[in-house]
Protein backbone atom coordinates (compact mmCIF):
# COMPACT_ATOMS: atom_id res chain seq x y z
CA UNK A 1 0.00 0.00 0.00
CA UNK A 2 1.55 3.06 -1.28
CA UNK A 3 1.97 5.32 2.28
CA UNK A 4 1.16 9.12 2.09
CA UNK A 5 4.13 10.44 4.27
CA UNK A 6 7.45 11.68 2.99
CA UNK A 7 10.48 10.43 4.34
CA UNK A 8 13.82 11.95 5.65
CA UNK A 9 15.02 14.86 7.93
CA UNK A 10 12.38 17.44 6.63
CA UNK A 11 9.43 14.72 7.44
CA UNK A 12 11.34 13.32 10.92
CA UNK A 13 11.23 17.13 11.65
CA UNK A 14 7.85 17.83 11.05
CA UNK A 15 6.76 14.90 12.75
CA UNK A 16 8.82 16.60 16.11
CA UNK A 17 7.07 19.48 15.09
CA UNK A 18 3.34 17.89 15.34
CA UNK A 19 4.32 16.08 18.76
CA UNK A 20 5.88 19.50 20.46
CA UNK A 21 2.79 21.60 19.34
CA UNK A 22 0.10 19.84 22.07
CA UNK A 23 3.19 19.61 24.45
CA UNK A 24 4.10 23.05 24.60
CA UNK A 25 0.52 24.13 24.68
CA UNK A 26 -0.01 21.70 27.83
CA UNK A 27 3.08 23.57 29.50
CA UNK A 28 1.48 26.64 29.01
CA UNK A 29 -1.55 25.91 30.26
CA UNK A 30 -0.70 23.81 33.70
CA UNK A 31 1.79 26.94 34.10
CA UNK A 32 -0.55 29.43 33.53
CA UNK A 33 -3.48 27.82 35.36
CA UNK A 34 -1.13 27.47 38.42
CA UNK A 35 -0.88 31.38 38.62
CA UNK A 36 -4.43 31.43 38.71
CA UNK A 37 -5.43 31.96 42.61
CA UNK A 38 -7.66 34.27 43.45
CA UNK A 39 -10.12 32.59 43.42
CA UNK A 40 -8.57 28.97 42.64
CA UNK A 41 -8.57 27.72 39.19
CA UNK A 42 -10.24 24.53 38.79
CA UNK A 43 -10.27 22.68 35.40
CA UNK A 44 -13.37 20.80 35.69
CA UNK A 45 -14.99 24.02 36.49
CA UNK A 46 -13.68 27.34 35.03
CA UNK A 47 -13.58 27.45 31.46
CA UNK A 48 -9.93 27.06 29.44
CA UNK A 49 -10.64 29.69 27.11
CA UNK A 50 -10.47 32.23 30.83
CA UNK A 51 -6.60 30.86 31.26
CA UNK A 52 -5.96 33.39 28.48
CA UNK A 53 -7.57 36.49 29.57
CA UNK A 54 -4.83 39.65 29.91
CA UNK A 55 -7.95 42.09 30.99
CA UNK A 56 -8.65 42.93 34.71
CA UNK A 57 -10.18 40.63 36.62
CA UNK A 58 -14.14 40.52 35.22
CA UNK A 59 -16.57 38.33 35.24
CA UNK A 60 -16.61 36.74 31.64
CA UNK A 61 -19.11 33.93 30.53
CA UNK A 62 -20.84 33.39 34.20
CA UNK A 63 -17.65 33.04 35.83
CA UNK A 64 -14.93 35.11 37.53
CA UNK A 65 -11.64 35.46 35.86
CA UNK A 66 -8.23 36.60 36.45
CA UNK A 67 -5.31 35.05 34.83
CA UNK A 68 -2.25 36.78 35.76
CA UNK A 69 -0.31 34.88 33.20
CA UNK A 70 -2.67 34.61 30.32
CA UNK A 71 0.03 35.91 27.46
CA UNK A 72 1.80 32.24 28.77
CA UNK A 73 -1.35 31.08 27.82
CA UNK A 74 -2.06 32.80 24.22
CA UNK A 75 1.61 32.35 23.37
CA UNK A 76 0.98 28.70 23.40
CA UNK A 77 -1.73 28.37 22.08
CA UNK A 78 -0.71 30.59 18.32
CA UNK A 79 2.85 28.21 18.61
CA UNK A 80 0.44 24.88 18.49
CA UNK A 81 -0.95 25.94 15.99
CA UNK A 82 2.02 27.04 13.67
CA UNK A 83 4.13 24.12 15.00
CA UNK A 84 0.86 22.19 13.47
CA UNK A 85 0.61 23.62 9.91
CA UNK A 86 4.67 23.51 9.61
CA UNK A 87 4.99 19.84 11.04
CA UNK A 88 1.71 18.37 8.68
CA UNK A 89 3.18 20.30 6.05
CA UNK A 90 6.56 18.52 6.32
CA UNK A 91 5.16 15.14 6.94
CA UNK A 92 2.44 14.60 4.66
CA UNK A 93 2.68 14.35 0.59
CA UNK A 94 -0.38 16.50 -0.64
CA UNK A 95 0.56 14.74 -3.97
CA UNK A 96 -0.43 10.96 -2.84
CA UNK A 97 -4.37 11.80 -3.13
CA UNK A 98 -7.29 12.77 -1.66
CA UNK A 99 -6.24 11.73 1.88
CA UNK A 100 -3.37 13.91 2.59
CA UNK A 101 -5.37 16.91 0.80
CA UNK A 102 -8.11 16.04 3.54
CA UNK A 103 -5.48 15.90 6.49
CA UNK A 104 -3.64 19.11 5.58
CA UNK A 105 -7.12 20.65 5.07
CA UNK A 106 -8.45 19.62 8.32
CA UNK A 107 -4.79 20.40 10.44
CA UNK A 108 -4.88 23.87 8.36
CA UNK A 109 -8.39 24.71 9.70
CA UNK A 110 -7.64 23.79 13.25
CA UNK A 111 -3.92 25.43 13.29
CA UNK A 112 -5.54 28.91 12.35
CA UNK A 113 -8.32 27.92 14.74
CA UNK A 114 -6.49 27.51 17.64
CA UNK A 115 -3.92 30.51 17.05
CA UNK A 116 -7.63 32.45 16.63
CA UNK A 117 -8.79 31.35 20.58
CA UNK A 118 -4.98 32.60 21.56
CA UNK A 119 -5.06 36.05 19.35
CA UNK A 120 -8.92 37.17 20.65
CA UNK A 121 -9.65 36.44 23.92
CA UNK A 122 -12.91 35.51 25.39
CA UNK A 123 -13.39 38.86 27.26
CA UNK A 124 -16.01 41.03 28.26
CA UNK A 125 -14.14 43.74 25.72
CA UNK A 126 -14.25 41.55 22.24
CA UNK A 127 -17.82 40.91 23.46
CA UNK A 128 -18.74 44.49 23.10
CA UNK A 129 -16.43 45.15 20.20
CA UNK A 130 -17.61 42.09 18.14
CA UNK A 131 -14.29 40.79 18.05
CA UNK A 132 -15.75 37.82 19.82
CA UNK A 133 -16.46 36.32 16.87
CA UNK A 134 -12.89 35.25 15.85
CA UNK A 135 -12.79 33.46 19.09
CA UNK A 136 -15.55 31.35 18.67
CA UNK A 137 -15.25 30.56 15.52
CA UNK A 138 -11.50 29.82 16.08
CA UNK A 139 -12.47 27.45 18.90
CA UNK A 140 -15.74 25.74 16.99
CA UNK A 141 -13.08 25.16 13.90
CA UNK A 142 -9.79 23.42 15.69
CA UNK A 143 -13.14 21.35 17.58
CA UNK A 144 -14.57 20.08 14.66
CA UNK A 145 -11.40 19.92 12.10
CA UNK A 146 -8.70 18.58 15.32
CA UNK A 147 -11.09 15.80 16.06
CA UNK A 148 -12.22 14.51 12.33
CA UNK A 149 -7.80 14.86 11.30
CA UNK A 150 -7.43 11.88 13.88
CA UNK A 151 -10.31 9.92 12.80
CA UNK A 152 -8.79 10.30 9.00
CA UNK A 153 -5.16 9.71 10.36
CA UNK A 154 -6.38 6.74 12.48
CA UNK A 155 -8.72 5.28 9.50
CA UNK A 156 -5.72 5.90 7.25
CA UNK A 157 -2.82 4.51 9.80
CA UNK A 158 -1.40 1.80 7.22
CA UNK A 159 -0.68 4.35 5.01
CA UNK A 160 0.98 6.98 6.91
CA UNK A 161 3.00 4.43 9.22
CA UNK A 162 1.14 4.12 12.22
CA UNK A 163 0.97 0.70 14.06
CA UNK A 164 -2.97 -0.80 14.41
CA UNK A 165 -3.43 -0.26 17.90
CA UNK A 166 -2.49 3.85 17.50
CA UNK A 167 -4.78 3.91 14.35
CA UNK A 168 -7.67 2.35 16.34
CA UNK A 169 -6.49 4.55 19.63
CA UNK A 170 -6.73 7.49 17.34
CA UNK A 171 -10.10 7.03 15.49
CA UNK A 172 -11.47 6.19 19.42
CA UNK A 173 -10.13 9.86 20.09
CA UNK A 174 -11.29 11.81 17.42
CA UNK A 175 -14.88 10.06 17.62
CA UNK A 176 -14.79 10.71 21.46
CA UNK A 177 -14.35 14.06 21.09
CA UNK A 178 -16.82 14.60 17.97
CA UNK A 179 -19.49 13.07 20.74
CA UNK A 180 -18.13 15.39 23.35
CA UNK A 181 -18.65 18.11 21.00
CA UNK A 182 -22.69 18.83 20.73
CA UNK A 183 -22.65 17.70 24.71
CA UNK A 184 -19.97 20.79 25.33
CA UNK A 185 -22.52 23.07 23.11
CA UNK A 186 -25.76 21.78 24.71
CA UNK A 187 -23.93 22.51 28.46
CA UNK A 188 -23.23 26.15 27.40
CA UNK A 189 -26.56 26.88 25.33
CA UNK A 190 -29.18 25.62 27.54
CA UNK A 191 -27.34 27.65 30.26
CA UNK A 192 -26.69 24.89 32.36
CA UNK A 193 -22.80 25.11 32.41
CA UNK A 194 -22.47 22.09 34.49
CA UNK A 195 -18.90 21.49 34.91
CA UNK A 196 -17.96 23.59 31.45
CA UNK A 197 -14.32 23.26 31.98
CA UNK A 198 -14.69 19.53 31.98
CA UNK A 199 -16.92 19.66 29.03
CA UNK A 200 -14.33 21.46 26.60
CA UNK A 201 -11.51 19.37 27.71
CA UNK A 202 -13.57 16.32 26.41
CA UNK A 203 -13.46 17.95 23.17
CA UNK A 204 -9.90 19.54 23.62
CA UNK A 205 -8.03 16.81 24.82
CA UNK A 206 -8.59 14.12 22.26
CA UNK A 207 -7.72 16.30 19.39
CA UNK A 208 -3.95 16.76 21.77
CA UNK A 209 -3.38 13.53 22.78
CA UNK A 210 -4.32 12.46 19.13
CA UNK A 211 -1.54 14.95 17.94
CA UNK A 212 0.77 13.66 20.57
CA UNK A 213 0.25 9.87 18.60
CA UNK A 214 0.91 11.15 15.28
CA UNK A 215 4.01 13.10 15.96
CA UNK A 216 5.43 10.09 18.56
CA UNK A 217 4.46 7.49 15.69
CA UNK A 218 5.90 9.53 12.91
CA UNK A 219 9.32 10.88 14.77
CA UNK A 220 10.51 6.81 15.15
CA UNK A 221 12.88 4.99 13.60
CA UNK A 222 11.40 3.54 10.57
CA UNK A 223 11.95 -0.04 11.76
CA UNK A 224 9.50 0.70 14.89
CA UNK A 225 6.77 1.96 12.13
CA UNK A 226 4.22 -0.26 10.36
CA UNK A 227 4.91 1.41 7.02
CA UNK A 228 5.23 -2.39 5.83
CA UNK A 229 3.02 -5.28 6.16
CA UNK A 230 4.61 -8.46 8.14
CA UNK A 231 6.11 -11.06 6.32
CA UNK A 232 4.01 -14.43 6.23
CA UNK A 233 5.13 -16.40 8.45
CA UNK A 234 5.82 -19.65 6.46
CA UNK A 235 8.58 -17.12 4.47
CA UNK A 236 9.66 -16.18 7.96
CA UNK A 237 10.54 -19.76 9.07
CA UNK A 238 11.74 -20.34 5.91
CA UNK A 239 14.44 -17.73 6.44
Amino acid sequence: MTTIVRSGAPARTGALLILLGPLVSWVAEFITAAAWQDPPYSPLYNWVSHLGLTDPPQTAFGQVANSPLGAVMDTGRVVYGILLIVGTFLVFDWRKGARPLVILSLAVLAGVGVSLVGIFQGSDAHVDNGLIVFHTAGAQSVMLAGNIMAIAVGTGGTRIGLTRRRSILSTALGTAGLIAFPLFMADVFTGWMWNVGLFERAVIYPIMIGHALLGSSLAAPQGHRATHPMAPLTARAES
